[in-house]
């Protein structure tokens, strides 16, 4: 019964591991690419969509590279749409510190 649990284990990982990841390519490409007003709805979106489920992180606590991943592991699990995934992010990255 072990064995079969393991390598139903294993099995399941090695699956998913094999899934293509999502990427939002316009959050990696640099500067802001959403008006004054849609990074102002980002940031009411970061406040009550993330701020739904965890303590809100300092946007400064990491660079431009680090929230891309950040947000597409986050995004999904928040139900953002694309545009509002892009919203948040160039909000995030606005953050001067």
């Amino acid at each position: 019964m072990k064995k079969i649990f393991a390598v139903a284990t294993f099995t399941a990982i090695l699956l998913a591991s094999c899934t293509p990841k999502t990427t939002t390519p316009t959050a990696a490409t640099g500067p802001a690419t959403s008006t004054a007003e849609q990074i102002a709805q980002g940031k009411t979106i970061f406040e009550n969509s993330c701020g739904r489920c965890h303590k809100l992180p300092d946007p400064t606590s990491h660079n431009s590279v680090q929230w891309v991943g950040i947000m597409n592991s986050m995004a999904p699990k928040a139900k953002l749409t694309d545009e509002q995934h892009q919203w948040v992010y160039d909000y995030i990255v606005s953050v001067k510190k």
